[in-house]
């Protein structure tokens, strides 16, 4: 068995970059709104003290299957490799049967930080009392759930020691004043297809009076977390050991099989390694949020915070040899995503990135995420565990070295593929390579 490609899909790297939006299916208006791209004046609203636009590239990852849906995923990043990568890995997937990803409801929590309580036990009993009232309250109030788009599940609370702290930093300080303990109250919130930053902040804001009545204490902060443990994503895959072998000379693929699982525990038991491992996943995950106008620093806050869940920093993904010797692989983190508010609607490339990978939930978008770094992170190991990382990378790397040396429109596949040729991809080579072509121009 080999990887396959999608169907009916035509590869877009075998067309020319000015035909690849129209090969998606877009309107010539909407071709023309994707090439003008963000405005500096819409950026002004978007920003402060706005004095330019900073591109990245925006690019398709082609081959997936997820949950018998072929996707085209619209990937924003500057590093070679990534994309291509993550096409490849869902190439190798598509043999298989391709990923299989499920999600959870998208639960965020808000956090109420409650200070100087004069009597903790009487503080929780008056808080359990008046729980279903409060939650029905902030239902009620379209104000403080987003008009209705959200809805508050639970209310849940709990105490907070503080560490001493003496000797820790060196700052001088008086001794601490007030109580030795927060209380810590957490709005549960449903937040729908949003991300749900500001409608949880907001429904924190409109109870805080209230839990600080209840209480007898003091409201210090009321903020979002973006530890969102209740908002995961997960995505599992088969990949046939035969579809392993890309090419004469490799790895057998029962071979490759094991070395893919020996790595893999390597990540799951090492910190070092994990970090790098985990760097890789978000490579993928990242560029999908970037693309469709998400919160990415949040999203990565959320997944490095679970892969340490245990105490150990630990990799995202794990894999495994099956019996029958196929390779099997899964995923899970949690990460919030939206498909309404912010930059999703704002931005001309979130807007077109949504509508080209047909989602219609926020649920689908965190899916599709999370195959992407699964995808990723296949790739990697294969080649990690084959032929080394740095024979493709450097090969689409050579590109970025051209152009650093003023190479041009067509100088700069002539200079790259001779570098590739040579196996001599450094700046030095290519500004030679450059003056040669200069000189033979002249």
């Amino acid at each position: 068995m080999t990887a396959v490609a999608a169907p009916n899909m035509p590869r877009l790297r075998d067309l020319p970059v000015e035909d690849r939006l129209g090969a998606l299916g877009l309107s010539e208006q909407e071709v023309a709104e994707m090439r003008s791209g963000l405005s500096l004046s819409m950026a002004n609203h978007m920003s402060e003290n706005v004095v330019g636009l900073h591109a990245l590239p925006l690019g398709i990852a082609e081959n997936f299957l997820i949950n018998g849906r072929d996707v085209r995923v619209p990937m924003v990043t500057e590093e070679p490799s990534v994309i291509a990568a993550c096409g490849y890995g869902a190439r190798l997937v598509r043999s298989g049967g391709g990923f299989v990803a499920t999600s959870t409801e998208s639960l965020m929590i808000g956090q109420i930080q409650v200070v100087d309580v004069p009597n903790m036990p009487r503080a929780f009993e008056l808080l359990t009392n008046a729980r279903d009232g409060l939650i029905a309250r902030l239902n009620d109030d379209g104000r403080s759930t987003n008009r209705g788009h959200g809805r508050v599940v639970d209310l849940t609370w709990r105490e907070v020691a503080l560490a001493d702290d003496t000797g820790s930093l060196s700052l001088e300080s008086g001794p601490r004043t007030g109580s030795l303990a927060f209380l810590i109250v957490h709005v549960h919130l449903d937040c729908g297809d949003a991300m749900g930053a500001n409608m949880v902040n907001t429904v924190c804001e409109a109870v805080a009076p209230e839990i600080a009545r209840l209480t007898a204490g003091r409201v210090n902060l009321g903020i979002l977390s973006n530890y969102c443990v209740d908002r995961r994503a997960r995505a599992h895959c088969i990949v046939p050991a035969a579809a392993l072998q890309s090419k004469p000379g490799s790895n057998q693929p029962t071979g490759l099989v094991k070395r893919i699982e020996e790595a893999s525990l390597f990540a799951e038991n090492d910190t070092y390694r994990a970090v790098t491992h985990n760097k890789g996943v978000m490579n993928g995950i990242d560029a999908v949020t970037l693309a469709t106008g998400n919160d990415w620093r949040a999203v990565e806050a959320a997944a490095h915070a679970w892969a340490a869940r245990s105490g150990v920093y630990r990799s995202l993904t794990r894999w495994r040899a099956r019996k029958n010797g196929d390779l099997a692989g899964e995923i899970e983190l949690p990460i919030a995503v939206g498909i309404v508010g912010g930059a999703t609607k704002v931005h001309p490339t979130a807007h077109f990135s949504l509508k080209l990978l047909k989602v219609s939930t926020a649920r689908q978008l965190a899916e599709i995420a999370v195959c992407v770094g699964l995808a990723q992170n296949l790739a990697a190991l294969r080649a990690l565990c084959d032929e080394g990382i740095q024979p493709g990378h450097m090969a689409l790397h050579a590109r970025q070295v051209a152009m650093a040396a003023g190479a041009r429109g067509d100088e700069i596949n002539l200079i790259a593929d001779q570098m590739i040729s040579e196996k001599n991809i450094k700046p030095g080579r290519a500004e030679q390579l450059r003056t040669g072509l200069a000189a033979r121009m002249s």
